[in-house]
């Protein structure tokens, strides 16, 4: 069992719904992401999501595509990424997934990739872009290694697509509250039916991203899911200057 499953069996037996953070490695600086991690940890984060920098984010925001950009003009490399996460491993207990687009997935040798990751000590990853054809190599590659693989899943994702989504996921499923690209939302999303649908099908547990944004929004999405996952908000204020351990912990207020 690998720790996004020991994460979310604990969650569980607890009574507890995770809230699970995106940062984007990088920005505001590759160097605070070890620190940020740690109090993201400390403030009761239980699996944070880090974004690999890409050039052409593909359902990305505003705020995201901004903050990969800065990172990227700072010369944050996956390795570099890699490295940290390596550095910082050791005293985390909390779980760690790559976001990375396919094509840095590709062109660092597909599941050999995979099995760099997991060495620097991430627990599994999310290819947002991967073409669900061509995705079975890294798959398997995460299911040798005990690490979760999570597909996307959409409102308006077709039932014969869900299926075959489903059999991808390992670990966890990422729904998507909205369709469209990531961005924060004033009103909460309203996720029961999409959550209801998934779960006829899978007994994976069900986290819901995009457009989450304040503590009432993960409430909302909790009642029905299994994670919340905060990205935008959450990015946009630490390149702002607010500590990232003060915005976890007034998410889960």
């Amino acid at each position: 069992m690998g720790r996004i499953d020991r994460i979310f069996q604990d969650c569980r037996t607890q009574g507890r719904k995770p809230l699970m953070p995106f940062v984007v490695a990088g920005d505001p600086s590759l160097e605070r992401l070890g620190p940020t991690l740690a109090a993201m940890e400390a403030a009761g984060a239980a699996i944070v999501e880090i974004g690999i920098p890409f050039s052409d984010p593909i359902a990305d925001g505003p705020v995201i595509a901004e903050a990969m950009h800065r990172a990227l003009q700072r010369g944050v490399t996956p390795d570099a990424v890699m490295e940290v996460v390596r550095q910082a491993r050791a005293s985390l207990r909390m779980g760690l997934v790559a976001m990375v687009s396919v094509s840095i997935v590709d062109r660092c040798g597909g599941p050999a990739f995979v099995e760099r990751l997991a060495a620097a000590g991430f627990d599994g990853l999310i290819v947002p872009d991967a073409d669900l054809e061509a995705v079975e190599p890294l798959v398997k590659a995460a299911e040798r290694l005990d690490m979760a693989f999570a597909m996307l899943v959409a409102p308006t994702t077709t039932d014969a697509r869900l299926h075959r989504l489903l059999d991808s996921c390992r670990g966890f499923v990422y729904l998507l509250a909205r369709a469209g690209i990531t961005g924060e939302r004033q009103e909460a999303p309203e996720v029961e039916a999409l959550v209801a649908r998934v779960r006829r099908h899978t007994r994976l547990p069900l986290a819901v991203g995009f457009g989450i944004s304040t503590a009432e929004h993960v409430q909302a999405v909790c009642r029905h899911a299994d994670a919340a996952i905060v990205g935008s908000s959450l990015v946009r204020r630490m390149a702002a200057g607010e500590d990232a351990g003060t915005v976890v912990r007034g998410l889960l207020a």
